[in-house]
């Protein structure tokens, strides 16, 4: 499985129906403090996104642990 993959089934594993982006993969604590995470959306229907996270569930350690069983 290609590790883009991985990376978008271990976040939704942890919290289903998140919307994230990102680019390269997810390896580091680095590379996963870079995903781009929607927290909503303006009043033009734009998304609007932030690279700290939002959810508590999702965490580099809880990511990991999910990316490395897959």
């Amino acid at each position: 499985m290609e590790n883009n993959t991985k990376a978008c089934k271990a976040i939704q594993i942890l919290k289903e129906g998140v919307q994230f982006s990102f680019t390269g993969d997810i390896l580091t604590e680095a590379d996963f403090n870079k995903i781009n995470w929607k927290t909503g959306v303006d009043s033009e229907g734009v998304s609007i996104m932030t690279t700290t996270n939002p959810h508590s569930e999702i965490t580099w350690s809880l990511f990991k642990t999910e990316y490395d069983k897959l």
